[in-house]
């Protein structure tokens, strides 16, 4: 199915992971969403808000379109309601981008200006490309651990168990 197209790959995890997560926040209160936990975004609701905020500078940096925030923790959606439509549509717009991705250029250099210290990069796409899935899977990995400490278990979260690969090996 993926011969080795590891960046298609981490964009149908991608989704498999935010579904999986978003549901299993969904059973939450929205107080116990918002709860100060003591993690980087404070919250389930404020690390899944800064996954998705950076999903959207990436994004934009590969269109030569302006940030969507000059902030890493800038509140995008107040309402989880409204936050998980915008994740969906964001996965939705990464899956079809990377099926449509010219991998020729991605050795290509991509300049930006850092939010984090102001500092101008430049670097191979094919590095901020990795880097998105990389941060997106860092994250979630503090997402299910904010879930356990609300007493949801968010289930099994390894690549070996995308249900994409079970369908095409028949299993």
């Amino acid at each position: 199915m993926y011969e080795g197209d590891n960046y298609s790959l981490m964009a149908d995890y991608n989704v498999w992971m935010n579904r999986k997560l978003y549901e299993a926040a969904a059973g939450l209160p929205d107080a116990e969403r918002k709860r100060d936990l003591g993690a980087f975004f404070k919250s389930l609701h404020g690390t899944l808000n800064h996954i998705l905020l950076i999903d959207l500078m990436v994004l934009a940096r590969f269109a030569e379109q302006p940030l969507p925030s000059t902030g890493l923790d800038e509140e995008l959606h107040d309402d989880f309601g409204a936050l998980r439509a915008e994740r969906e549509a964001t996965d939705a717009r990464i899956l079809d981008w990377i099926a449509g991705l010219d991998r020729s250029g991605l050795g290509e250099t991509l300049t930006f200006t850092s939010v984090v210290d102001g500092k101008t990069r430049s670097l191979p796409r094919w590095v901020m490309l990795t880097q998105m899935f990389n941060h997106q899977t860092h994250h979630r990995g503090q997402a299910t651990t904010l879930l356990k400490q609300l007493g949801v278990d968010p289930g099994i979260t390894d690549i070996p168990w995308l249900p994409a690969l079970h369908s095409e090996a028949g299993a």
